[in-house]
């Protein structure tokens, strides 16, 4: 796909092939994100392990302690007690079979689905649907549990979730272009904290094999991934 004026533009203000530090690569980010809208910001990394692996499959939730500076729409399948906790939590839609129909028909307008256990059996009949949106409901990353008011309240205050692709490549939002370097440090540094907590047992060698930071519309900045982690505050 060709890339606009602006793309170019911003590709010669720095070197594309340098391996910069997390500080370096998040002070660049922001200046070359552009665009007439405040761009996302993500961290890539190319962990070292094998996805087709269950015992090497990366997956969990981590929270971003700036936030993602996005409003996080959520959908709860809940009936009874548990969805009014969800509406009380602020979740956009709640539903139990209702729900399940709506989007069964193609209502897909939130970015995180959250289900009680007893609804997983109406849940389940929609992977086709969410599973290929990254929307199905799992208990490794806490969206499947009987406290949906905390869940709800988790992901709007900014927790996200990171699986590796069947590359190994984990994608992760880290705040917006308009956030304080500050603040994108310490999102980019709990993502790293978290990756390496997750770190399976089985994975051989270099974990951390590549690592890029880009904003939605700007060019990628290449991190060294000896330097992966942003230097602590003082």
């Amino acid at each position: 796909m060709a890339k606009g004026k602006r793309y170019s533009d911003a590709t010669k203000r720095y070197d594309r092939d340098h391996l910069h530090s997390a500080d370096e690569a998040v002070s660049l980010v922001t200046t070359l994100a552009t665009a007439g809208f405040d761009e996302t910001v993500e961290l890539s990394v190319r962990l070292g392990v094998d996805p087709r692996k269950a015992d090497q499959m990366v997956r969990g939730t981590v929270a971003l302690p700036a936030g993602t500076g996005k409003d996080v729409r959520i959908a709860v399948f809940a009936a009874g007690e548990a969805a009014e906790a969800a509406r009380a939590a602020g979740a956009d839609v709640v539903g139990s079979d209702d729900l399940a129909a709506e989007v069964e028909g193609g209502k897909l307008d939130f970015d995180v689905a959250i289900a009680t256990p007893d609804m997983m059996p109406t849940v389940g009949r929609l992977g086709r649907v969410l599973g290929p949106r990254g929307l199905m409901p799992n208990p490794k990353t806490g969206t499947v549990t009987a406290d949906v008011g905390k869940a709800v309240e988790d992901f709007k205050g900014g927790k996200v979730e990171y699986r590796t692709d069947r590359y190994g490549n984990v994608h992760v939002p880290v705040g917006k272009a308009s956030f304080t370097a500050e603040a994108l440090s310490q999102n980019v540094r709990a993502v790293v904290d978290e990756l390496n907590r997750a770190k399976p047992a089985s994975s051989k060698g270099r974990y951390f094999r590549r690592v890029g930071l880009s904003s939605t519309m700007g060019p990628g900045i290449k991190v060294d991934p000896n330097r992966i982690k942003p230097d602590e505050e003082d």
